[in-house]
């Protein structure tokens, strides 16, 4: 199929993209890489009456530091995000989830904005940017506002950016020197969407469990942040023993949404099959193993 008849906008700068969304509204959509539109657009699932192309909007584009904190613009390829000497020093976890998206031509096309803004909640994007309590930083016609990543993933595709907003830049905290961090997931095929995916970074000190941040995705409406369990075990010794007891722990809290053809039990011993793996090599790397 194709798309419903549309106009096209191909904006230069933020200023012109806002007014073009005060003017039309929810009859506008955006799009940058376009890897999840344009094929709603072709099945007609969506038919926006305008079209706003970003891609003629260099400042929505590229990496910087601001202090402890990496600066991502929106437009941000998938691709760079994976490759960028500056995310791998400044953020690992999100190098290494990002490697992970479907395949290469997806990888050059998709856009760290356009992931959030459409919230799957089996995306790896959206899963980094919870468990590492990021800030997305948003714009619209009455101003811009910074929405924690706990507040804006609400549900499946389901975010709180209004209609006449979009994101500009997401702001990751930088790891600190000794962090270890790993991202895993378990789909049917390469590059499909995880059936269950997890992020994990930590911090060690003495033989102990210092910090913790563990991320669950594709199980829920929405990427979950453990902060409970990390907290809970945040002085146990960083052992074999004590990573079962805390992916044991994961596993018996979360609440998988069932889908066809694979069972809620299933998927809830995958959770703790990969916290387990992603705690392991994150341990390794914190202590410089591998």
């Amino acid at each position: 199929m194709k798309p419903a008849a549309f106009s096209y906008h191909r904006p230069h700068s933020l200023d012109h993209v806002l007014a073009l969304l005060a003017e039309h509204g929810f009859d506008a959509k955006l799009i940058a890489g376009g890897q999840s539109l344009a094929p709603m657009m072709n099945m007609r699932f969506a038919q926006p009456a305008h079209l706003i192309d970003l891609n003629g909007v260099p400042q929505l584009d590229g990496v910087r530091l601001d202090g402890a904190t990496l600066v991502v613009g929106a437009l941000t390829r998938h691709h760079a995000l994976a490759t960028d000497p500056l995310v791998a020093s400044a953020c690992p976890l999100l190098a290494e989830a990002a490697a992970t998206i479907g395949h290469y031509a997806i990888r050059q096309r998709g856009t760290l904005g356009g992931s959030l803004a459409n919230a799957d909640p089996a995306a790896q994007l959206p899963l980094v940017a919870r468990t590492l309590d990021a800030v997305i930083d948003v714009s619209g016609p009455g101003g811009a506002r910074d929405i924690p990543a706990a507040d804006f993933f609400v549900a499946a595709l389901t975010t709180t950016l209004e209609p006449d907003e979009i994101v500009t830049a997401v702001r990751f905290p930088c790891a600190c020197v000794g962090d270890g961090h790993a991202f895993e997931l378990f789909s049917r095929r390469h590059g499909d969407f995880a059936i269950a995916a997890c992020a994990v970074t930590v911090t060690v000190s003495a033989g102990c469990f210092e910090r913790l941040r563990l991320g669950v995705g594709g199980i829920a409406d929405a990427p979950l942040a453990l902060d409970e369990v990390a907290a809970e075990f945040a002085g146990a010794r960083a052992d074999a023993a004590v990573v079962e007891r805390i992916a044991a722990r994961v596993a018996s809290l979360v609440e998988p949404v069932e889908q066809p053809g694979i069972s809620v039990e299933y998927r809830r011993e995958l959770v703790e099959a990969l916290i387990a793996r992603a705690l392991t090599r994150a341990v390794r790397r914190a202590l410089n193993e591998t």
